[in-house]
């Protein structure tokens, strides 16, 4: 038991250690914690921060700082160096034979303490403790501290990575709508997580058609954030203006049905717009976009099954006319699923209320009125599930 709450403890304290592109800065940083909160727990009175260099782990921090000179050289065949990497810490006493006395004496320590951490144990922490009374207590608390640090170190690691693919995956969506009179056109997507698996676009074709697509990758968080980029990314690279669009959601079918990621699934909304109102269009198994006007909804349901599971699937073509103070809705299925505290979906029904009272609003209000509805419904902050929402407006 004393363990697992030491485990609870270290975790606690070293989450609170802000993140740093400088790995020495931010092993300084745990070791100046390890001392400041454990001294009594564990006899941690301080420490040495060690990276590779070639042969040897070349001293580059000290804490606090004491007798060691920065840039100390101890070659990584050195017997308790070596077992440190082998077997992720070691304990050796000054009487061990391994120990080499002019080492030790030259950094000032009797004991020599150390956990390996990092990819490939580049770095080694070595700790200065109290005389110890119990071997075995002091390896396991070595052992701890070294699983408690390389799960921080990990963490922010794949924060980082997460960071680059939110960046990138926000560099996909239009910063705003193109100018495509006499429509207004607007869209919104909130991840449930850092990133999401939902997407929108609007490809301009033409300077008399655009393109709208929406995307939603089964799941959320990397793996699906991932999957849509792809799928918008190979859109925009399939879209011709004298193509189909069936053609291309059919030869993109089968690009993401031959992925890595060919267990997963994605539904997609692709449509093409022209000025007099003509919409051509096909759903891949997306919740049904929404043509609102004069109190009467169309659901757009032609097209065909989500991407990814049947690479021959083929999809056929729908078309709407998106006439003079109509409003067209697009979604992901976050929206319509959010839940209220009783667990009741917030449902298509409360989406058309939305329509029937601000329907002819501008896009960008319109999708506002959405988001602000379903998050009063559903006070989940951040959402369950990914939710986005395409608003396309022809005003009277």
């Amino acid at each position: 038991m004393y363990y697992k709450n030491l485990f609870r403890k270290l975790e606690k304290h070293l989450a609170s250690i802000e993140h740093s592109d400088d790995m020495v800065e931010t092993l300084t940083a745990i070791l100046a914690r390890l001392v400041a909160d454990f001294a009594d727990d564990l006899g941690i009175v301080g420490g040495r921060i060690y990276l590779r260099d070639g042969a040897d782990y070349v001293l580059q921090n000290e804490y606090p700082a004491g007798k060691a000179p920065i840039g100390f050289r101890i070659p990584a065949s050195y017997a308790p160096m070596a077992e440190a990497v082998a077997r992720g810490f070691v304990f050796k006493e000054a009487r061990d034979p391994e120990i080499d006395p002019r080492i030790e004496h030259a950094i000032g320590v009797d004991l020599f303490a150390a956990i390996s951490v990092g990819e490939r144990s580049h770095q080694i922490v070595a700790l200065s403790l109290k005389s110890p009374s119990e071997s075995e207590h002091v390896k396991y608390v070595l052992s701890t501290i070294r699983h408690v640090i390389n799960l921080k170190m990990r963490q922010e690691h794949l924060e980082g990575r997460v960071e680059e693919v939110r960046e990138i995956q926000l560099s996909l969506l239009p910063k705003i709508p193109p100018a495509f009179p006499p429509f207004d056109l607007w869209a919104e997507s909130v991840p449930a997580e850092e990133v999401g698996g939902d997407l929108y676009d609007f490809i301009p074709i033409s300077p008399r058609r655009v393109g709208i697509a929406v995307a939603d990758a089964s799941g959320h968080g990397l793996p699906a954030a991932l999957q849509a980029r792809d799928a918008i990314i190979g859109l925009r690279m399939g879209v011709q203006e004298q193509l189909r669009i069936t053609a291309t959601v059919e030869k993109l079918n089968r690009v993401v049905g031959a992925s890595a990621l060919a267990s997963r699934f994605i539904s997609l909304f692709y449509g093409e717009l022209e000025p007099n109102g003509l919409l051509v269009y096909t759903n891949a198994g997306h919740p049904r976009p929404i043509v609102f006007r004069d109190g009467s909804a169309l659901e757009l349901d032609r097209g065909g099954a989500v991407l990814g599971p049947n690479p021959e699937a083929t999809y056929d073509r729908g078309y709407v006319d998106i006439l003079p103070g109509a409003a067209l809705l697009a979604y992901t299925d976050g929206i319509v699923e959010a839940e209220n505290p009783r667990g009741e979906a917030f449902g298509k029904d409360r989406l058309l209320e939305v329509l029937r009272e601000r329907g002819e609003s501008g896009a960008r209000e319109l999708v506002e009125e959405v988001f602000r509805r379903v998050r009063s419904f559903s006070i989940a902050d951040p959402p369950r599930d990914d939710q986005t929402v395409v608003a396309v407006v022809r005003r009277r």
